[in-house]
Parts: C-alpha cells; structure tokens; sequence
C-alpha cells in the first residue's frame, strides 16, 4: 500500500485536531493505492497460504446500525457474493485493509495477523456520513460544522463515494490502537473503490483531557522517591 499525496487531505488534517472543554479530537484522513509492489507482494503470498484471494471471509454486522441485516443493501461493486451486505468480503479486500491499518500505523502497530471478523461493512454511504457527522458534531459543534463541506467534498473528490463499499475497523480491547485509558470513542472507516484500486481512511478518536499519560516523565526512580515521600507524610 502507498501513501498518495494529497493536498486537501493535509490542510483538512491539520484542522481535524480539535481541543474542546474536556476532550481533544484528534482525526486524520489518507488516501493509499491497492497496487502492490515489493513488501507488500511477498505479504500478499504469505496471506494467501491461508487461503486463496477469491475465498469469501465472515464478517461482523455492522455496529450500532439500527437496522435488521436482512434489509441492508448488497454492495455497490456487486462482487462479494450474494448475502446480506455485512456478510462477507474476499480474503484480497481483507487483505487490502489491513495492509492499510499496518502502512497508517507503523511502526508502532502490527495488524498482520488481524481476523476479518474485526472488521464490518458498513449499510450505506448515507448511514457513514450520518455516523461521523453526528460524532464530530456532538464533540466540537460549529467548528466542525465549518469543515464538514469540505471535508466531505475532498473524500468525494479523492475516491467518488457513490462507487465506494466502505469497512470499519471495531477492535477488540487488546487490538485497538486507540485502547489507551482515556480514549472516548473512535472510529476506523476504509472507502474502498475497486475500480481506482484506491482505499481513502479516515480514522478519528476522542481522549479525555482529564486523563494523565502513561508516560509522566517521572524516571523510575523519581517515582521511587515520590512514593516515599507519601508514604512518610502519611506516617506523619
């Protein structure tokens, strides 16, 4: 997967880290091509021993959709098999994904050995749209509402949403590179367009200002004397 420049996409990102009362949005959006070359080929092959590229994957449904799964649509390229949109994908879009997760967030997570049913396809763009409209909204109100235009209008432009099936990525605790004390909330969204061989990403979280960082500073034995130092005034 290769990172492609963007020059929207950048000037976006840089408005998409939003400090509020209580919290801080930090968001970015990326555009990667499918076409794989050199690290990512010999990847492909190691993935494929556990099955071939056209083998259909399970799925998990979608999250917090409100709808019956027996009323979402198929999927837009029409080439995932037949069955309820949230189903199923092959093994080479699976693969597509989490060679995106590794290239956005190397080298400080490894997604390689990732199970499709961490991730889910979604009803609509629509439904997308709504989800992250609404989450960023409720976060930062006008300020968002300000960008949301353009926001949208740079995904469209990038990727052409009306051709696009779209994924998230819904980790368990141990997986989520957002799993940190003090994430609020966050969201994964992969717009895949077959027929550009283009995955846009657009992942986005909430962190708590009230919550201190693992790392304090403090040196181990800094710390050591800190406790101490409690321990005696509690004494006293």
């Amino acid at each position: 997967m290769k990172l492609l420049e963007n020059s929207s996409f950048e000037a976006i990102n840089t408005k998409l880290t939003i400090e509020t009362g209580d919290c801080q949005i930090i968001g970015r959006i990326e555009s990667y091509s499918c076409k794989m070359a050199g690290e990512d080929k010999q990847m492909f092959k190691q993935f494929c021993q556990e099955g071939l590229p056209h083998v259909l994957e399970a799925l998990s449904p979608p999250q917090s959709t409100g709808i019956s799964p027996s009323k979402l649509s198929h999927s837009q390229s029409g080439d995932e098999g037949e069955g309820p949109l949230w189903d199923r994908c092959s093994r080479k879009t699976l693969f597509y994904l989490i060679a995106t997760l590794n290239e956005s967030f190397r080298p400080d997570y490894d997604f390689s050995c990732t199970k499709s049913h961490a991730f889910s396809r979604e009803p609509s763009v629509n439904w997308v749209f709504n989800a992250v409209n609404s989450s960023l909204s409720s976060a930062v109100g006008e300020e968002f509402s300000r960008l949301q235009p353009q926001l949208w209008e740079a995904i469209d432009t990038e990727i052409i949403l009306s051709e696009c099936d779209i994924y998230s990525y819904n980790p368990d605790l141990d997986s989520d590179p957002y799993g940190e004390e003090g994430n609020l909330w966050s969201f994964n969204y992969f717009f895949y367009n077959r027929r550009l061989k283009r995955i846009v990403f657009f992942t986005c979280r909430s962190v708590s200002v009230f919550m201190a960082p693992r790392d304090s500073g403090l040196g181990n034995d800094e710390l050591d004397l800190e406790l101490e130092e409690e321990n005696m005034d509690d004494e006293g």
